[in-house]
């Protein structure tokens, strides 16, 4: 089968990645613009701050603990087929968000129908870039833009969340992502599958009910931390062991020479394993930081959605201005610089969204931290990407995609879980529980920038031997 386009011409390309990228930012945006809603929902819904957070947690826990399975099951119905199968589960979901009369109803549409959607669809985006675009340096300037835009959706989230939220409502910020829906399913309907699905292939059920119910249970233990700590260890030590049975059955399949759902091959890769750590914090930083700032404004500081969502914008130009010169700097540093100036960006704006925020009551105080985590996020989202789905050969594509996006999206899940809980846990404290919460992510991004250092001076991420993707010309 071939693609409808040709991938080599500028055009072609743009053609691939418009409806790629903006499927990123959606899904990104999804997970940050409720963020900026909180007492909007909880007063509409008459449900708790707490309500709302565990409806994020459990949209992002979705996306991280069926990303494997989903990027998996590409191979089998075939990536243009599980994408827009995504787009219509997350649309309907969305749909059913707008008009939920309850947060039963929201977490069914947001947390369960969105999440779902999300894990479908988000690994055939990455799938395709690889397959069709064979050339190193297009390829990177595709992660680039998709990942940008990720960043994007995510730093922007709360932004355009409070506008729609103050001008219309929040229910209309879901109708909003509906839309886009219909606009990215237009886009994409010339787009084909550059390798054939096969029907054929098995599909390891066993495998993809452990890993979802591991971190599912290991993600809730964090959730419950502000109301038992015993459910908490008992939650999180479950989480564990499931893992833990996860890992012997995929050994156990490898060895009676059955597939699995996720190869522990791909845990070999040295470069691979730290750029995917120095992912995974970059998620939570971002999202943690964003969730952990809006509840903050608006819960303690009774700030407007809107208020809110301008306050983020320092974010979002710091990481527009980023991604706008990350393609040129990326040919003259190598990616493991870009990554370590993003942590050394990263984690002093934190400090100072800590240090001036404590000693200043004015909006102003938030926006040197905002920017510089902005900056350093827009600088490092593409390159770590970019190493990690390089790293592999076309016939691994579909397990690291799902694994590079699980990852990703467990560091937003645990941002926002860990963070959240922190400052909800003990919200009567004011700027303490705030400050408390700030500082785990600072610790955190120091746990980035160690890892960044391990990264190779010459890594590009690219795979020696790789075969030019089908379809491509």
């Amino acid at each position: 089968m071939t693609a409808s386009f040709t991938a080599s011409s500028h055009a072609g390309v743009r053609r691939l990645i418009a409806p790629l990228a903006l499927a990123q930012f959606i899904c990104s945006f999804a997970g940050s613009n409720m963020n900026v809603m909180i007492n909007d929902i909880s007063r509409d819904l008459g449900t708790t701050v707490q309500g709302v957070q565990v409806s994020i947690t459990l949209f992002l826990l979705t996306m991280a603990a069926l990303m494997i399975p989903a990027g998996k099951l590409t191979d089998k119905i075939g990536r243009k087929r599980c994408f827009t199968l995504g787009l219509i589960v997350y649309g309907v979901g969305a749909l059913v968000s707008a008009v939920a009369p309850g947060l039963w109803a929201l977490i069914i549409g947001n947390s369960l129908l969105e999440g779902v959607g999300t894990a479908l669809l988000i690994p055939p985006v990455y799938i395709l870039t690889t397959l069709y675009l064979s050339d190193i340096p297009t390829r990177a300037w595709a992660f680039g833009v998709i990942s940008g835009l990720g960043g994007l959706g995510a730093a922007a989230g709360p932004l355009i969340g409070g506008l729609i939220t103050t001008v219309i409502s929040w229910r209309a910020a879901f109708l909003f992502q509906a839309l886009i829906i219909v606009v990215i399913l237009l886009l994409s309907r010339r787009l084909t599958d550059p390798v054939p699905a096969d029907p054929r292939r098995p599909f390891d059920v066993v495998g993809a009910v452990l890993s979802a119910l591991g971190l599912f249970a290991v993600v809730l233990g964090i959730l419950a931390a502000d109301n038992s700590v015993p459910l908490m260890i008992v939650l999180i030590g479950a989480g564990i062991v499931i893992l833990v049975l996860f890992f012997w059955w995929v050994r156990r399949r490898e060895h009676a020479g059955k597939e699995a759902l996720l190869s522990t091959a791909l845990f070999r890769n040295r470069l691979s394993n730290i750029a995917l750590i120095t992912q995974n914090v970059q998620w939570i930083v971002l999202m943690g930081t964003s969730f952990t700032v809006s509840a903050y404004l608006q819960v303690v500081r009774g700030h407007s959605a809107i208020a809110t969502g301008v306050i983020f914008t320092a974010a979002t130009v710091g990481l527009l201005l980023t991604s706008l010169i990350a393609g040129r700097l990326a040919t003259r540093f190598s990616q493991r610089a870009l990554i370590l100036t993003g942590f050394v960006l990263c984690v002093p704006g934190i400090v100072l969204l800590i240090w001036l925020v404590a000693g200043s009551s004015t909006d102003w105080s938030f926006v040197p931290g905002l920017f510089l985590i902005g900056a350093g996020l827009g600088l490092m989202l593409t390159p770590s990407v970019n190493v990690v789905q390089s790293a592999f050969p076309e016939k691994a594509q579909g397990e690291i995609s799902g694994l590079s996006r699980s990852v990703s999206n467990l560091g937003s899940t645990l941002g926002t879980a860990v963070a959240g809980t922190i400052l909800i846990a003990n919200v009567a404290a004011g700027s303490a529980a705030y400050g408390s919460a700030m500082t785990v992510l600072a610790i955190l991004g120091l746990g980035g920038l160690v890892a960044a250092l391990f990264l190779p001076r010459d890594a590009t991420g690219a795979h020696p031997r790789e075969p030019r993707a089908a379809g491509a010309t």
